[in-house]
């Protein structure tokens, strides 16, 4: 049985009437190539069905032409949470458009970072989006010491060891707080509650902050009793908002700094018997797939995730090239449901 030859560089350069060089220079990003040439490769290459063979252009070039995506969290954060999904989609969107591969790695255990650095730093992938970094998590300090391009996604919690700030994209979380908690205060609210995420990421100790100022600007107590920590899972919104109303049955208001968590919070205020919003109003972050499908719908702040993925790329993308990068922070806004 005779399989039919795949088609090579040469024949799209027959078939488009130009050089070898040029076509490569197109599959190279286009640089020093007229409007006309580059147009009659990209229809060759649509006649023919040339793929580019990675492996032989990684031999060429350094490099090898994909992406990691790396979530330093357990693989069940993963599944649970729907923000990290939406963020894989928006990235791999954004990379497809350059023609360029996504892998997914996630890394919840110390061992696990170890053995997917090693991978990483043998030139399996050109750069890592590196999503939901903690304090001490050496994954990005050990990566940038070892050339590879990095970007965070939101911003870097203290020094890792690597050359300087690292880049990062992040949605504008303390100030996304702020404006929950002003508009909680602005609706008569005076006891207000708030579940954090985890203290040892920059959208915990971020909107807390935010909380913690307006709560002083409005003249309100600081009650250290209205704070209870959570792990942005469902769980933990429900256990979180079960202890606050131990400590506090008076509250009437609810910040939690996720929509999933916010989930939970809802259930643990029907099971104790508070109405939504009647005797607690309830605010969440995120604006996620779990405030619109909240009984009743929650009120939230929206972070622009399809902007954070594609900035994130974009980022990546300069680094990889050579170019400078610096820190993009994106603003939030608030969405008004039944919950506040």
């Amino acid at each position: 049985m005779n399989r039919r030859r795949r088609p090579t560089i040469h024949d799209v350069a027959r078939e488009a009437g130009v050089s070898r060089g040029t076509v490569s220079r197109v599959l190279n990003g286009g640089r020093y190539v007229s409007p006309e040439s580059a147009e009659a490769v990209n229809a060759a290459i649509r006649r023919t069905g040339y793929v580019v063979n990675r492996h032989a252009r990684s031999l060429i070039t350094g490099r090898s032409g994909s992406v990691a995506f790396l979530l330093t969290e357990p693989q069940e954060k993963f599944f649970e949470d729907p923000n990290f999904n939406v963020l894989l989609r928006g990235c791999t969107a954004a990379l497809a458009a350059h023609d360029i591969p996504l892998l997914l790695m996630i890394a919840g255990t110390r061992a696990e970072q170890r053995r997917i650095t090693r991978y990483v730093t043998a030139g399996h992938v050109d750069g890592v989006l590196l999503v939901s970094s903690h304090t001490g998590d050496p994954v990005a300090g050990q990566l940038v010491r070892a050339g590879i391009p990095v970007v965070l996604c939101g911003k870097p919690m203290d020094s890792d060891g690597g050359p300087g700030p690292l880049p990062h994209v992040a949605a504008d979380d303390r100030d996304g707080a702020r404006e929950m908690v002003r508009y909680l205060v602005g609706a008569g609210r005076r006891r207000i509650g708030m579940v954090t995420g985890p203290l040892d990421t920059p959208g915990g100790v971020e909107r807390l902050a935010g909380y913690r100022e307006v709560l002083a600007d409005a003249g309100l107590a600081a009650d250290e009793d209205l704070v209870a920590p959570g792990d942005y899972s469902r769980a933990s919104g429900a256990a979180a908002t079960q202890r606050l109303l131990e400590r506090r049955p008076d509250l009437d208001a609810l910040f939690v700094a996720s929509d999933l968590m916010a989930r939970g919070a809802l259930t643990a205020l029907e099971r104790a018997g508070r109405r939504v919003p009647d005797d607690v109003a309830v605010g969440g972050f995120d604006d996620s797939a779990a405030a619109v499908e909240a009984a009743p719908g929650l009120t939230t702040i929206r972070q622009p995730w399809d902007r954070v993925s594609a900035e994130m790329v974009r980022v990546l993308l300069a680094d990889i090239g050579g170019e400078p990068t610096s820190a993009v922070i994106l603003p939030t806004s608030l969405v008004r449901r039944e919950s506040a």
